[in-house]
């Protein structure tokens, strides 16, 4: 039988050949998301095409609120990569907690091995959904994630000053038969300069995390702002509350350029009972990571880190 011949563009055929790659439809700019961010920025779709897509996938419901819109978002496209930052603890500049024994656990609240100590601040959940675009989306079992942020104060344990010698806010969970992992945390600090947010990498099994090289996947999580401003109201966060004032998604250095329309989390639950987060995480195995840390911008003593 004859294939169809005619115009392609990233190995698809072009529904209208006579005209320009960006007027090819909704249809095909759907399809087209799935390729990295920069396509996003280079053909103008950005989070207007993404909004039109989370609309689409439920046309009933007009009530959707922002954190549900980014979470059908995120089911579009593979995960962002982004910097680990200058504090990522994973041997790529200095300490390095994945060498350490019991680093695999799901509740992150405390410091474990020598350490004792124990991150204060509103309960919070995360769940992250990891697919392998490489094999249709499927569940993408038995990865290892390895997630951190910054606690309460915006500090970072290993880095910051005060709790240099403290490895909390940092664990690896296993993915599930779903692709699931999900991690018992704190909700974190704004600090100055970057956007409410939760750094992770994606590791191809438990055996490769002690090489920070083998990384298949680095990026973050975005908060939304809503559930920011109520956790931010509450005891021991009052500096998070004059730095988010001070930054947007649209400013920050990391987010900026899509405000995170691929990694906001979608939020459920509230301040007493804690929150929980959760987005869809898709890597694709086929493409070059080009994530990773970059060290520097912000200094550990104190001062509060740029990524």
């Amino acid at each position: 039988m004859a294939q169809d011949t005619g115009p392609v563009y990233q190995g698809r055929l072009l529904p209208r050949p006579d005209e320009e790659v960006v007027d090819q439809g909704l249809g095909f700019d759907l399809g087209t998301l799935a390729s990295r961010r920069h396509v996003l920025r280079g053909f103008g779709l950005g989070a207007a095409v993404l909004g039109l897509a989370a609309c689409g996938s439920n046309s009933s419901s007009t009530s959707s609120s922002p954190t549900t819109a980014a979470s059908s978002a995120a089911a579009t496209g593979e995960i962002p990569d982004e910097t680990a930052g200058p504090y990522p603890g994973d041997g790529s500049n200095g300490p390095d907690v994945l060498e350490e024994s019991g680093v695999v656990r799901s509740d992150i609240r405390s410091s474990f091995g020598t350490a004792s100590g124990t991150a204060q601040g509103v309960p919070m959940t995360l769940e992250l959904t990891i697919l392998d675009m490489a094999d249709d989306d499927a569940p993408f079992k038995d990865v290892a994630v390895y997630v951190w942020h910054c606690d309460r104060e915006g500090r970072y344990s290993l880095y910051s000053e005060g709790v240099t010698d403290q490895n909390y806010l940092r664990g690896v969970q296993i993915a599930d038969d779903s692709g699931r992992v999900k991690f018992t945390s704190i909700f974190p600090a704004c600090y100055s300069g970057r956007w409410p947010h939760i750094h992770f990498e994606v590791y191809p099994g438990q055996a490769d995390i002690t090489d920070s090289a083998k990384a298949i996947a680095t990026s973050q999580v975005a908060l939304p702002k809503d559930v920011c401003d109520k956790v931010y109201a509450t005891t021991g966060y009052s500096s998070s509350v004059s730095n988010l004032s001070q930054i947007s998604l649209s400013s920050d250095n990391v987010f900026g350029d899509d405000e995170a329309a691929l990694q906001t989390g979608a939020v459920s639950g509230d301040v007493s009972g804690g929150f929980t987060v959760t987005l869809t995480v898709k890597v694709d195995t086929s493409t070059t990571p080009s994530g990773g840390s970059q060290p520097g911008g912000g200094g550990p003593g104190g001062a509060p880190p740029s990524r």
